[in-house]
């Protein structure tokens, strides 16, 4: 794992509440990842959405753009033991990626996938609902490829592993599906709150 850009501080007694267990605040916003950031060129961009293998829907990156656009500022969590607090977002909730198809969440358990090869598990339940979007703008600028640019998954509710950084795709699955992290011994879930960092935590 390649990470920079991370310098701790203590927690401020205004923002305790914030703050999940084990976690420290930083300013930065630390890049980190499992291997080489790939430079996806905005026409060579697409995004898929799949139950089980069957594709029901793809968007090219004008497609996708004219879906409508929802911002958001919200708290992130990094297994890595950093957080971040008010963090700006624009992009595109997956509520409105399953509108634009008029598609209800057809299975309990979604793989994403990215251009990199990189999966992680969410359950539906936590992208719908305003709890997550397909990212492509931080901080009011293009997203950057070492934060995930063009687009990435957003989930900030969960440790960062779950926030697929340039995302080409969701998948719905019947079950729960092990993704890279979690299949290195990462937990299944990821809630920062209850500590849920590797496999044998409750």
């Amino acid at each position: 794992m390649a990470t920079r850009g991370f310098t701790g501080r203590r927690t401020p007694d205004d923002h305790a509440a914030r703050t999940p267990p084990g976690q420290a605040l930083t300013t930065d916003f630390p890049v980190l990842s499992a291997g080489p950031t790939p430079k996806i060129a905005l026409a060579d961009w697409s995004f898929t959405l799949k139950v089980g293998p069957r594709p029901v829907a793809k968007w090219s990156w004008e497609e996708f753009s004219a879906l409508p656009r929802t911002s958001y500022v919200r708290d992130i969590h990094c297994v890595t033991t950093w957080s971040k607090l008010d963090t700006a977002w624009e992009g595109v909730l997956i509520d409105d990626v399953l509108a634009a198809v008029g598609l209800a969440p057809p299975t309990g358990f979604t793989l994403a996938h990215g251009f990199d090869g990189y999966t992680t598990n969410v359950p539906t339940a936590d992208l719908v609902g305003g709890k997550a979007m397909i990212a492509t703008a931080y901080d009011g600028a293009p997203l950057t490829p070492d934060h995930g640019g063009p687009a990435r998954l957003l989930v900030p509710h969960l440790y960062f592993w779950k926030s697929a950084k340039w995302v080409s795709g969701l998948q719905f699955t019947e079950r729960d599906e092990a993704g890279f992290w979690e299949l290195r011994g990462y937990h299944m879930y990821g809630d920062p709150w209850r500590e849920q960092r590797y496999d044998d935590d409750a």
